[in-house]
C-alpha cells in the first residue's frame, strides 16, 4: 500500500465495518436539485466561462468550476438528510461526454475539483462515531460500446473499448487524486462499457499500488428486465463479477415499485454488498417525478425488512427530503447478509448459465 493512501486506507476500513454494522444511506438526485436554482446560461458560464465559445447550460458538472457553492450547497444538505454516503458530482466527468460542450481537456480537472469539494463537505459532517465516506462517481458516458448508433448499419460503432478505458482511467485518477474513498460506475446500460470502466479502475489502482474498492451500479431500462444491451440482472452479474467490487447494484430508471423484483434478484445472487437508489417514479408529461418522500419511504422500509439492502438512496427526482425519509425508514433495521455460494462456472450471455463442477 502506498504510504500517501494510508488515511485514505482507514476510511475504507470504516466504510467496510459499516457496512456490516447497518445500511447505509447514499444522497439523492444532484439534477434535481440542481435544476432547482434555475440557472440561465450565465449562471452555468460564471466568470471562468464567461466567453466560452458554445453553449454549456446543462452541464451539471462544469458547476465544480463555475459555481462551486451550489455543489457544496448540495452535499451539505443530503448530509444534513442523514446521508452516510455521497457522490461526486461528476457522472459525466468524462472526456467523451464533456466533448459535447467542448470541455474534453477539463474533464480531469472536473473530477479532482469534484471529489474536492464532496471529501470537504464529508469531512466537515463527519464525526469519530459516524464517518462520512465520499464516492468518485463515473456515468456511462453517451456512447456504447455494444449497440450501434445506425440502425441500418448494425455493425457501426462511436467509440470502443480503447477510448472508453482511457476516458474512465483519465476520470478516476482525477477522483482518486481529489480525494475520493471509491469509484462509483453508476447507471451501467451497456455491460461492456462497465468492463473497460472496470479495466480502467484495475490498471490504475495497480499503478498506484493502492487498492481501489468498485462499486457498480446497473440500470434495468424497462419491465423487460434487462438493460439497454439485453442482459437480465444475473447475467449482468455474472459478467462483471470478476471485479470483486464492495457493492453492486441497481439505479435510475425506475421506480420502486417496477424496480424491486431487480433489487431482489441482485439480492439474491450477488456475494458482495448490494445497493439501490431508484428514481421518485417514472417522469410524468412534463418530465417531472412524483413520487412524494412519503411514498417511497414505505418502498425503503419494506426492501430493506426483507434484507434486499446494504445501501440505499435516491436518483432522478429524489431530494433530501426523500433521503431523509430513507434514513428514517431503514434506522435499525439489520443490514443484508451477504450470502454464500458453492463454487461453480458461473457465464453471461443475455441469460445467465451454470454448471456445476
Amino acid at each position: 500500500m502506498a504510504t500517501q493512501f494510508t488515511e485514505r486506507q482507514d476510511r475504507i476500513a470504516a466504510l467496510k465495518a459499516a457496512l456490516e454494522q447497518r445500511i447505509l444511506v447514499l444522497d439523492g438526485a444532484a439534477g434535481t436539485f440542481i435544476q432547482d436554482y434555475k440557472l440561465d446560461e450565465a449562471g452555468y458560464r460564471g466568470d471562468r466561462f464567461a466567453d466560452w465559445s458554445s453553449d454549456i447550460k446543462g452541464n451539471n458538472d462544469i458547476l465544480n468550476l463555475s459555481a462551486p457553492k451550489i455543489i457544496t450547497e448540495m452535499h451539505e444538505a443530503y448530509l444534513g438528510a442523514g446521508a452516510d454516503i455521497i457522490e461526486t458530482n461528476t457522472f459525466s466527468s468524462t472526456t467523451i461526454a464533456q466533448a459535447d460542450y467542448g470541455m474534453e481537456d477539463l474533464a480531469y480537472e472536473l473530477n479532482v475539483e469534484g471529489a474536492k469539494l464532496a471529501r470537504a463537505a464529508a469531512d466537515k459532517a463527519s464525526t469519530d462515531d459516524r464517518p462520512r465516506f465520499v464516492v468518485g462517481a463515473i456515468g456511462p458516458t453517451n456512447r456504447t460500446a455494444s449497440i450501434s448508433p445506425d440502425v441500418n448499419d448494425p455493425g457501426k460503432r462511436n467509440t470502443d473499448f480503447d477510448e472508453l478505458a482511457n476516458s474512465y482511467g483519465e476520470a478516476a485518477r482525477g477522483l482518486i487524486e481529489g480525494g475520493a474513498d471509491t469509484i462509483l460506475i453508476e447507471t451501467i446500460f451497456d455491460t461492456l462499457n462497465s468492463k473497460a470502466a472496470i479495466f480502467a479502475v484495475k490498471s490504475l489502482s495497480q499503478e498506484l499500488s493502492f487498492e481501489i474498492p468498485m462499486m457498480l451500479s446497473v440500470t434495468i431500462t424497462d419491465q423487460s428486465g434487462r438493460t439497454l444491451s439485453g442482459q437480465t440482472t444475473e447475467a449482468f452479474w455474472n459478467a462483471v463479477r470478476h471485479a470483486n467490487p464492495l457493492s453492486v447494484g441497481i439505479n435510475c430508471a425506475l421506480g420502486p415499485d417496477l424496480m424491486r423484483p431487480y433489487v431482489a434478484e441482485m439480492s439474491r445472487v450477488a456475494n458482495c454488498f448490494v445497493s439501490a437508489y431508484p428514481n421518485a417514479g417514472l417522469p410524468n408529461a412534463f418530465g417531472d417525478y412524483d413520487e412524494t418522500p412519503e411514498m417511497m419511504r414505505k418502498h425503503m422500509q419494506e426492501w430493506a425488512e426483507s434484507g434486499l439492502l446494504n445501501i440505499i438512496g435516491g436518483c432522478c427526482g429524489t431530494t433530501p427530503a426523500h433521503i431523509k425519509a430513507f434514513a428514517e425508514a431503514v434506522d435499525g433495521v439489520a443490514p443484508r447478509v451477504i450470502p454464500e455460494f458453492e463454487t461453480v462456472m458461473r457465464l453471461s450471455g443475455l441469460e445467465p448459465f451454470s454448471m456445476a463442477g
